[in-house]
């Protein structure tokens, strides 16, 4: 289930929550990011590879690198015993800026992006189907949980892709964790 929730940027405690699509895509939509749902064009096994993950989107992928100029496209996949697991989660959540705008589609299992925007930190749980968009030198990080779970497939208007500018700011830890978000949703459903 996709989540946002919206913190003024001092009061981590205190967010407005939206679990309703369109109400998510509308209020990210006023600090011009995208947020929407794919569909795969037929089945993937759980152990499909970039290729054929990259196929199963291809026209949705086709279309975006027309429209936005991406010059590279990847999958990234991590798992619980993924070895780096903890060396990429802590370099994810260092908040940081790119020059290009980021494009990510969630594949398989979930993950944690927070933009900071003005006075405002947008907490955007993204789960299998969504795609959001982050636009460039907006500062932001991702949180995808102790035990990450999670596929996407990253279009970059680089070669080089993922370049990050990191800001140096500790705001990350103030705010709720992929983990903690996801016992919280849990929790509720029971």
């Amino acid at each position: 289930m996709s989540l946002l929730t919206i913190y003024p940027d001092d009061q981590p405690q205190q967010g407005m929550r939206y679990t309703d699509f369109a109400d998510i895509a509308r209020e990210l939509a006023i600090i011009g990011v995208k947020f929407e749902r794919w569909t795969a064009n037929r089945e993937l096994t759980t152990d499909a590879d970039q290729a054929t993950i990259i196929a199963a989107y291809q026209e949705s992928v086709d279309n975006l690198k027309r429209t936005y100029a991406f010059q590279s496209v990847d999958v990234i996949n991590l798992s619980p015993d993924h070895p780096q697991k903890a060396e990429f989660r802590n370099k994810f959540l260092a908040e940081h800026t790119h020059d290009d705008f980021e494009v990510r589609f969630f594949i398989d299992g979930c993950g944690l992006f927070y933009l900071h925007v003005g006075n405002k930190v947008y907490g955007v749980l993204c789960a299998k189907g969504d795609l959001i968009s982050v636009p460039d030198h907006t500062t932001h990080w991702f949180d995808m949980g102790e035990n990450p779970n999670f596929k996407a497939i990253r279009l970059f208007t680089t070669q080089e892709g993922w370049v990050a500018r990191f800001t140096g700011s500790d705001i990350a830890k103030a705010f709720p964790t992929f983990d903690e978000i996801f016992a919280e949703m849990a929790a509720e459903l029971k």
